[in-house]
């Protein structure tokens, strides 16, 4: 039979022709060695020109598409296509990888670059959002990431000359980036007036932030910053596509096939044209250029290099050249030279020397090659075309001999008869013509059979028959040369081919996988003479195969370089080299072939080093060449351990349904039981899965998993400690090297590692987000720092991690086979190995990748453990028959027989090793398994007297070893685990039932025992004492015990042979019997005390499920199957006496009631019934009287009286068993999650409160409490334990802390209602950029409106150009400037009068000792001098700032965060950010984008300063860790369904901290990467009800206080609630502040002032005494919302935007800043001669603020809500407008009133004193202004009004000479009207030649320009003009005041953009003199004062 082996001999790559200049630019440098670098396909290439030698790069499997040089010029990054593409960094003098970079980008990787000192590494990727990514590249690790642009990115650099900038370009566009903390934030490139918008292909950066840029059009555009300077024109004629800069300056390289040099000023050096050079032709585009001293190298878009010497320019080098444009087909070779001929759609035909390796002919034909052929004497090449005809050429001068056009369709194969008398032509019209060559090419027959287009050809050696294969997968023959179809298959019996191309026959069969029928192989070439046979396929694949291969999908090696459809291969004449061309990547490839006995000899040749390796792991034939897998292996490596539910889904599973239930939760729930239970001991252990799991500990304890526990079990004192973090089976476990930390592995979708100490029991580290379903290998390296894990998903990836940092190190895709085991080279952590099923790997990290070999031995076995020897070469595996083997390096050395069946764990020691196996031997061996010194079987007549139970079987199967302590440590696959004595004696520590499901238990009536049966076939009897072990055994099948005849009758019962498992069992009432039902149907009962049987039944033929006792004399046995009948027997006369029928389900479970009368009944489709005993007679009995009944036992789970424990999540989950404790007042359930639960009996009502504990790992089958409560006993059904738990009454729990966890569903009430809470909850923030209009405004917007004709254009009257009319007069009256006018420049903020107090709580702060103080509002942060009274701001936030905190460990003094309102968290620059920032220099530290979208409500730094903690608004309330220095993402986990207000590390500690939110508190760990948390215990303390928590503070020994929105504060003790400080405020406690020096606590809370109590009070460290302090702020109630203290001084923010400084001895309130309290502020007027201005606002106020003091000088409360205030030119008087329509005049000097009016009922929008001071217009939101004359005293009656204003007003105003008003109202119309008649004026002339008084409209052809394009939901909503009449100032939607020139007619006017306001500006005005302007806000209610900054003379 055929060898089904791959063949022994294989290919080395040899050379590559060509270079890919299509679609990619920058890709070819000279390295440092001068060597030259570039790609071709998926190989990168360094090509030595001196030495004519190339060295490959193999590390892609596809297209390389960008290609980078670090700039020492050694290493050189390339990146490459596909779904997952990565980049590779590589040494180009080594070609070995140094670094994969991968799972960051998809499609592709467009652009590369390192900066100066080349650390970091800048990549582009092909997605839509053409992301850009900053990488560590020799970390692997990702520094940043951002949305590139909507459009393709061309090229990519950093800013050599300033750090941390970088600049972008592609489509339309520039960007100039900086990065800062994980930020990269863009700048648009201003194209400005000196250049056009357009695509920029190329850049490069010089220094004095100058770029250089290469345009589409071929100019060059130079920027300074982000602003284009000037542009170079006509640099090339079209498109730049390359730019270089070098010592010397830069060079460019064009489209037009130009290369230029500049000088470093970018001036011309010098123009290379390549076009006309010697080897130029017309259409050269240079793609790529690269200038080095007096060398320069250039790329083109036609695949040629050329290289220039800059002296001698016009005589450029051509050093490779290769096929270009369209696909290349057609492939040759000469039948006695060592020449390829290759033709390609690029029309030209080539000749390749194959020992020069250089191209040495060249032709170009009129049409498309398709297919070459060389004829037998080497005379002729024949090409066929694309258009279906055939040309001759003469080799030897390439001339034409024929041109035949036969066929319409293109010629795709044609061959010359080996005797050279014929060619045959086979085209895509399906024929094949046969040419003779003597009669000068005559057509002389054809072939026509085929019914699609022929593909491949060949002829007989006797040129008698030709093969052909067609499109349709057929195979033909015909006779030749006539053309004659062949259908008597006899006669081809004896046909040799001369050549065998064909990819269909019998011979080739093994090309094709398996099972696929698909056309993937483009062509196939057979060497006959080495027997080995060559395909390509579509993958890019070259495969190597045995010839013949007869059987499908036989063994291959195959070679990647290629990246897409390989289209021909063919060997050369000699059969020394294959050769191979791509279809679109246009390069021919050259493999040097290697006979067998060559590679014998090439061994210790390191094998170049490919991620795909060539001993092809996909090949999958039946490998007839391994061993049957023995069967315990193959059972584990089909174990899948997915779920249907897991755990990590269950609160979006609770939400879902809760919804569903709302209802149901308003009843007030039963509390949780008061009593617990704790975890006591487990009888089992995991190892009929598992290897290697069993460890001694430093102490000598023995730690190991069954379960989702770790176990610590001390042998001495025959006690367990537990590792309870995992809520999942753990399925792997390895000790640290020093043994005192574990690592175990757990399954679960997205599944963790935990790293744990066995001491304290502590997690140290949880390692998540890389492992899919489950984790099931892991290995600590030697010095502990590493850890190893692989996953259980379809790739069984590889992750290396830092475990104490929980950074991912690597990561790689470790084989489709299951992996078993993982190793760390003990010598070099940078080495690891794997092994598993068919499969030996050995890896090693490059960057954040891992490169695998495959271990080369003959066959390729199972591995099922391995380990490091004596050296880093050596490595010992186990196989699964037997063997060790031993490996150097990579090779197989030799191998060892071990054992009989699989090798299961091998350990290393100082000198030799120990190997257990399945054959139940443990055997020691020496250093070099030479001899084995010891062997050990474990027997049962070994075992010690001092076991703890009794061995099932002789020689069990062994699954770990240890050593250590004098003792070697065995698990076995039976859950046992035995100490073995050096000595000899053996002794059994701990044992579980083996695999199968535990579904049996009984406890005994009245002593502690208990009794199990499993489907592993036994029945066991526990002793449940503290001497902890397994009694008896009982093995269920027959021929075992005594022959007595009940076990005869019982054998002949059972007519099935084999063994059953058992499902249940019971204990009779005196505890003699046990009866136990079988899986058959058949049911025994035996002597509880020597297991033996006493009778036997089997009357069912399914599973008995359920089996009970009568109870007192035990008369009655019920007997439930899945059959769903219950039979009842009579226990002393052994007759069965009643069947209980009607039952629609199989039964779930029985109980008896006390008088032994009636049965209870549950089924499996959750119907109860009732039986009367013992006829069976059923019952009917309504739900009130069945709670009345005395059940004996209650293990049912329906039932009113149960109602309460089925989970809201009961559609997934079932509830499998409940039991009764005997005082009836606990009931314990078990259910399909694995977890055990606790309720207070009766559980009446939906969804009670519980306690629950997690242990198993899957569904808990079975629980039992002990005859007298003291235990509960549970068993698991996958996880196969018996777990006991202690029963802790209440009075114990006080002083535990409780390990439960709290119910799901928390009590609806939660603490009460506070306005302040629920606005704060609710509130939404929006992006600034997002925001629309805040006014109901209708119509066409200005700059979107058509200019209406004037009278003269309607007319026709066409004037005469010099007009005798007088000039028009000026648009506006300018007053009190002086004489010279100066435009105003700029604004500088000056002032801000404002604190966001209303919805931001904890956001004042001292600085430097309390000589500065800070705060924000709007976007703004605010530092304060006390003393000078002078702000100073921090501006870089581009929207709201929600939280401020700073650090106060002394190493970062004046450090600050602040977190801002942001979009989707999607990394673009309106994601959140969080700025880290130095408040007195106001230097950006770090920025930190984050995935908190919405934005991020709290921010809380670390005890060392150097973590931040943040929390998001997004749905799902992330809670994340942040290193800010780094820009590092710690950890981040989802924090809570509901809103949380805070989160705060704890002053000592830098990975503890606690959250508080709507009815939530939470205390968080950090363990390396992870969160964990637990919730708040609130059960510890009587009717305390879990409400919404809004503030939290620390004491000492790990007090934490929490401050709830009823007033109380609660004092935590770790995570339990231990006291109550009742009503510490009357209202919410906003916020509380811990003093770090004395520990003393300051509280805020919402409170009405009185002689006790005030909002702000100080309390001792234990808050148990308290100041109260009074805030003398006149306010019926205050509302703190935030304090801070100081020394001798608390800082008081509050909610009316106040900020007060409460001294602590003398409670002095001293108040610091003021501010509007309730937004918006709509009203804004300045004093008309002193730097001081009125601000009105919705809250009732209308406050003086004077600019020069900077502060607040007077408030007045109106009591109602004011819209609008205006001063009369003299500023004597006020004017006020209201909401409810009335308005009110002051008198500005005594503030009383002059007099006031309602004369509307809507708000007044507007109100204006007339410039001769007679009238007062008041526009309102009716539509109307009214005119009042003042000069009629104050009872102000309205003389008139202006109608038809079509909306609401807006602004008015009047004109100088008080004769004209202006209004601007809400449908975007300006209107004038005559004073005080209310006219309306339309004449536009008229209206053209007023002078304004002052201008405030939005409105009017005048400034027509200040409408924005992007105001299309929003609107400008408001305006000022200068009093010089030159400069307007507007304010708009987005928040940004805008300063324009005065008048600007012109659309889109110029303007500069002030930022700082949050959304919707409400107005704005110059004061006297234009000295400031102020602006008000709306959403933020603060007023911002900036100075005018004038233009010098």
């Amino acid at each position: 039979m055929a060898d089904r082996t791959a063949p022994n001999c294989h290919l080395r790559l040899e050379w590559v022709y060509g270079y890919r200049g299509h679609q990619c630019r920058n890709n070819l440098y000279y390295t440092a060695a001068k060597e030259i670098v570039y790609f071709v396909a998926g190989v990168g290439v360094v090509y030595n020109t001196r030495e004519h030698k190339q060295k490959f790069y193999l590390g892609h499997n596809d297209d390389i598409i960008s290609l980078a040089l670090h700039p020492e010029r050694v290493l050189v990054a390339t990146g490459q296509v596909g779904k997952e593409p990565y980049i590779c960094v590589w040494d180009s003098y080594t070609v070995q990888t140094v670094s994969i970079l991968k799972d960051v980008h998809s499609h592709g990787i467009a652009c590369l670059a390192f900066d100066l000192e080349g650390q970091c590494l800048v990549s582009v990727g092909l997605d839509s959002k053409n992301t850009i990514c900053v990488w560590d590249w020799r970390r692997g690790k990702v520094l940043a990431a951002a949305p590139g642009h909507t459009d393709r990115i061309f090229d990519i650099s950093w800013d050599l000359y300033q750090p941390s900038k970088l600049v972008s370009c592609g489509v339309k566009h520039i960007k100039f980036w900086s990065l800062c903390g994980n930020a990269l934030t863009p700048k648009r490139g201003v194209f400005g007036k000196s250049g056009d918008l357009q695509t920029i292909l190329c850049l490069a950066c010089a220094k004095d932030e100058i770029t250089y840029s290469g345009a589409l059009n071929g100019d060059i555009y130079v920027w300074k910053g982000i602003n284009l300077m000037r542009t170079v024109q006509g640099a090339h004629g079209s498109g730049i596509f390359s730019m270089n800069a070098c010592e010397e300056g830069f060079a460019t390289g064009g489209r037009d096939g130009c290369v230029r040099l500049w000088d470093l000023n970018f001036k011309p050096i010098t123009v290379i044209d390549l076009r006309e050079t010697d080897q130029g032709y017309k259409g050269l585009s240079v793609r790529s250029v690269c200038w080095r001293g007096d060398h320069i190298l250039v790329g083109t878009q036609d695949s040629e290099i050329f290289e220039v010497v800059v002296h001698d320019r016009n005589k450029p080098f051509l050093i490779m050249q290769g096929h270009c444009e369209g696909e290349l087909w057609a492939l040759a070779v000469h039948p006695t030279k060592p020449l390829a001929m290759t033709g390609s759609d690029d029309r030209s035909v080539r000749i390749w020397s194959l020992i020069d390796h250089a191209l040495i002919a060249r032709c170009n034909m009129e049409e498309p090659i398709r297919c070459a052929a060389v004829s037998t004497d080497g005379i002729h090449l024949a090409l066929g075309m694309k258009d279906g005809s055939f040309t001759v050429l003469r080799v030897r001068d390439m001339t034409e001999v024929v041109h035949i056009k036969d066929r319409k369709e293109a010629i795709h194969e044609l061959k010359y008869s080996p005797d050279g008398g014929h060619l045959a032509v086979g085209s895509n019209d399906n024929s094949v013509d046969i040419y003779g060559v003597v009669q000068r090419y005559k057509k002389v027959g054809e072939c026509v059979g085929s019914s699609s287009f022929i593909t491949h050809m060949d002829w007989s050696t006797d040129s008698k028959f030709l093969q052909t294969n067609d499109g349709s997968g057929r195979r033909l023959f015909y006779r030749m040369p006539s053309g004659k179809e062949v259908t008597n298959r006899e006669e081809l019996k004896l046909v040799q081919w001369a050549t065998w191309t064909c990819v269909l026959g019998p011979e080739v069969n093994g090309i094709w996988p398996k099972y696929s029928n698909i056309n993937e192989i483009n062509s196939v070439d057979a060497n006959f003479n080495n027997q080995v046979l060559v395909t390509a396929d579509d993958y890019g694949l070259v495969k190597l195969l045995r010839y013949p291969c007869i059987k499908k999908g036989a063994k291959f090696k195959k070679y990647l370089g290629h990246s897409a459809h390989i289209t021909n291969v063919r060997w050369s004449h000699d059969y020394q080299w294959v050769v191979t061309i791509g279809g679109a990547d246009h390069s021919v490839f050259q493999w040097k072939f290697v006979p067998e006995r060559k590679s014998k000899e090439a061994v210790h040749i390191a094998p170049q080093e490919t991620l795909a390796d060539s001993h092809s792991e996909e090949s999958d034939s039946d490998q007839s060449d391994v061993p049957e897998m023995d069967s315990e292996i193959e059972q584990e490596t089909q174990l899948t351990y997915r779920r249907q539910v897991y755990k990590e889904d269950l609160p979006q599973l609770k939400e879902q349904c809760k919804e569903k239930h709302r209802l149901t939760t308003m009843k007030k729930k039963e509390r949780a039981p008061g009593n617990g239970v704790k975890l006591h001991f487990i009888h089992g252990y995991r190892g009929y899965d598992c290897r290697s799991n069993l460890f001694y500990t430093q102490t000598g304890e023995i730690v190991y998993h069954v379960a989702a526990i770790g176990v610590v079990y001390n042998r001495q004192q025959n006690t367990q400690r537990f590792y309870m973090g995992h809520d999942d089976d753990i399925l792997c476990l390895a000790i640290h090297p020093l043994k005192d930390f574990v690592a175990t592995g757990q399954v679960g979708r997205d599944s963790a590692i935990h790293i744990w100490d066995t001491e304290t029991l502590r997690p140290m580290s949880v390692l998540k987000g890389f492992h899919q379903l489950g984790v099931c290998a892991l290995d600590f390296s030697a010095d502990g720092k590493r850890l190893a894990t692989v996953g259980l998903d379809d790739n069984h990836t590889i992750v290396l991690w830092d475990w104490r940092k929980g950074e991912k190190l690597s990561t790689m895709r470790g084989s489709k086979d299951k992996i078993f085991v993982v190793k760390i080279n003990p010598y070099v952590p940078d080495k690891l190995i794997t092994a598993g099923v068919k499969h030996m790997k050995f890896w090693h990290k490059a960057g954040g990748g891992l490169i695998g070999r495959k271990g080369s031995m003959g066959k390729t076995e199972t591995m099922m453990c391995a380990v490091y020897g004596w050296s880093e070469e050596m490595v010992f595996s186990g196989t699964c028959t037997g063997d060790i083997c031993i490996w150097r390096d990579m090779f197989l050395m030799k191998t060892v027989k071990a054992h009989d069946g699989p090798v299961f764990s091998v350990h290393a020691l100082e000198k030799g090793f120990v190997t257990g196996g399945k054959d139940g031997i443990v055997a020691l061996w020496d250093d070099t398994f030479e001899r084995c010194l010891k062997t050990y079987a474990i027997k049962r007549a070994v075992l010690a007297p001092g076991s703890k139970g009794l061995l099932l079987e002789d020689n069990p199967s062994i699954r770990a070893i240890s050593l250590g302590h004098g003792h070697i440590l065995v698990g076995t696959k039976n859950g046992e685990i035995l100490e073995v004595d050096k000595s000899g004696p053996i002794t059994l520590l701990v044992q579980g039932h083996m695999e199968g499901e535990v579904w049996g238990l009984a406890t005994h009536p009245h002593l502690p025992l208990c009794a199990t049966v499993s489907d592993d076939k036994t029945l066991r009897i526990w002793d449940l004492s503290p001497s902890h072990c397994m009694l008896a055994v009982r093995k269920l099948r027959k021929g075992e015990s005594p022959g007595d005849e009940h076990f005869l009758r019982l054998c002949l019962l059972m007519k099935r042979l084999g063994v059953l498992g058992g499902r249940c069992c019971c204990f009779s009432p005196d505890g003699k019997a046990l009866a136990v039902g079988l899986n058959d149907g058949s049911f025994i009962i035996v002597n509880a005390d020597t297991l033996e049987d006493l009778v036997s039944f089997h009357h069912r033929k399914d599973v008995i499920s359920d089996i009970r006792f009568s109870p007192g004399s035990g008369k009655y046995l019920a007997v439930a199957s899945a059959d769903t009948f219950v039979d009842i027997y009579n226990v002393m006369s052994s007759k069965r006496v009643g069947v209980c029928k009607g039952c629609l389900n199989y039964i779930t479970h029985l109980d008896w009631d006390r008088r032994g009368k009636l049965l209870q009944v549950n089924t499996g489709a959750k119907e109860q019934f009732f039986f009367e005993a013992p006829r069976g007679k059923r019952q009917h009995i309504p739900a009130t009287e069945v709670d009345k009944i005395d059940w004996s036992t209650w293990t049912c789970v329906l039932g009113t009286s149960v109602e309460g424990i089925w989970p809201v999540t009961s559609e997934v989950t079932e509830v499998t068993a409940a039991c009764l404790s005997a005082d009836r007042k606990v009931l314990a359930t078990g259910d399909d999650l694995g977890y055990v639960k606790l309720f207070r009996y009766p559980v009446k009502g939906k969804y009670a409160k519980f306690k629950r504990y997690v242990a198993h790992s899957t569904h808990v089958t079975n629980v039992r409490w002990s005859h007298d409560d003291s235990l509960l006993v549970t068993v698991g059904g996958g996880d196969t334990c018996l777990m006991i738990w202690a029963h802790e009454p209440e009075i114990h729990r006080e002083l535990r802390q409780c390990d439960s966890e709290e119910s799901d569903i928390e009590s609806d009430d939660d603490g009460g209602y506070d306005s302040d809470v629920t606005r704060e909850n609710e509130i939404t923030y929006t992006v600034k950029a997002l925001s629309s209009s805040m006014r109901p405004m209708t119509g066409v917007k200005p700059h979107l409106q058509l200019k209406e004709p004037t009278v003269d254009e309607r007319q026709g009257v066409v004037r005469p150009p010099v007009s005798r009319a007088l000039p028009l007069p000026e648009k506006l009256q300018t007053n009190n400037v002086g004489k010279k006018k100066r435009p105003i420049e700029d604004l500088v903020l000056e002032l801000v009068f404002g604190y966001r107090g209303n919805d931001c709580r904890n956001n004042v702060h001292y600085l430097n000792d309390g000589a500065d103080i800070i705060y924000h509002t709007a976007s703004v942060g605010i530092v304060l001098n006390l003393t000078t009274s002078c702000q100073s701001f921090y501006v870089e936030h581009s929207d709201d700032i929600l939280c401020l905190t700073i650090n106060q460990h002394p190493k970062f003094p004046n450090v600050v965060a602040t977190g801002q309102v942001g979009d989707t968290g999607d990394m673009s620059a309106t994601s959140p950010s969080i700025h880290v920032w130095d408040a007195m220099t106001k230097q950006t530290l770090s920025v930190l984008r984050c995935f908190h979208s919405g934005g991020v409500c709290s921010v809380s730094f670390s005890a060392t300063g150097k973590l931040l903690l943040s929390v998001g608004l997004d749905p799902e309330h992330t809670v994340t860790i942040w290193k800010w220095q780094e820009g590092t993402k710690v950890a981040s986990r989802v924090g809570h369904t509901q809103r949380i207000f805070v989160a705060e590390f704890r002053p000592d500690s830098d990975t503890n901290f606690v959250s508080v939110g709507i009815k939530h508190v939470r205390f968080w760990t950090l363990a390396g990467r992870a969160l964990l948390s637990k919730k708040g215990v609130m059960s510890a303390i009587e009717d305390a009800r879990m409400q919404t928590m809004l503030s939290v503070a620390f004491g000492a020994n790990n007090l934490t206080f929490t401050g709830t929105i009823s007033g109380d504060v609660c004092v935590w003790k770790e995570h339990v609630l231990v006291r109550i400080v009742a009503k510490a405020h009357t209202g919410p406690v906003f916020t509380m502040y811990t003093t770090l020096r004395d520990g003393l606590i300051v509280t805020g809370g919402k409170e009405r002032p009185s002689k006790e109590g005030g909002a702000l009070k100080l309390w001792d460290q234990e808050l148990k005494r308290c100041r109260a302090f009074r805030l003398e702020t006149g306010q019926i109630i205050d509302c703190v919302r935030s304090v801070c203290r100081g020394k001798g001084k608390i800082l008081v923010g509050t909610r009316n935007a106040e900020i007060i400084e409460v001294g602590e001895k003398n409670a002095a309130c001293n108040i610091l800043v003021n501010g509007h309290m309730d937004g918006p502020i709509w009203g804004l007027g300045t004093h008309p001669s002193r730097d001081v201005f009125l601000s009105a606002a919705e809250d009732g106020t209308v406050r003086l603020w004077d600019i020069p003091e900077k502060k607040m000088l007077n408030k007045v409360n109106l009591g109602h809500p004011a819209c609008t205030v205006s001063y009369s030119p003299e500023g004597d008087m006020v004017a006020i407008g209201m909401k409810n329509g009335e308005f009110i005049i002051l008198l500005v000097a005594s503030l009383k009133i002059w007099g006031k009016k309602r004369d509307r009922r809507s708000s007044i929008q507007d109100i204006r004193f007339s410039p001769n001071s007679r009238y007062l217009a008041v526009g309102s939101a009716e539509s109307a202004v009214d005119f009042y004359d003042l000069t009629l005293g104050p009872q102000l009656n309205r003389i008139n009004c202006c109608r038809d204003i079509p909306s609401f007003v807006m602004q008015m105003d009047f004109s100088a000479d008080s004769i004209h008003i202006q209004v601007s109202t809400g449908a975007y119309k300006r209107l004038v009207y005559e004073v005080p008649s209310g006219k309306p004026i339309t004449e536009q002339n008229q209206i053209d030649r007023i002078t304004w008084a002052s201008w405030t409209s939005v409105l009017g052809d005048e400034v027509v320009g200040i409408w924005s394009r992007t105001s299309d939901k929003a609107d400008v909503t408001c305006a000022s003009v200068s009093h010089s009449g030159l400069n307007m100032v507007t304010g708009d939607d987005f928040g940004m005041v805008r300063l324009f020139d005065f008048p600007c007619p012109e659309k889109f006017a110029k303007h500069k953009r002030f930022l700082g306001h949050s959304a919707h500006l409400t107005n704005v005005r110059f004061t006297n003199g234009d000295h400031y302007v102020v602006s008000a806000g709306g959403d933020d209610r603060s007023l911002f004062v900036w100075r005018c900054v004038h233009a010098a003379h």
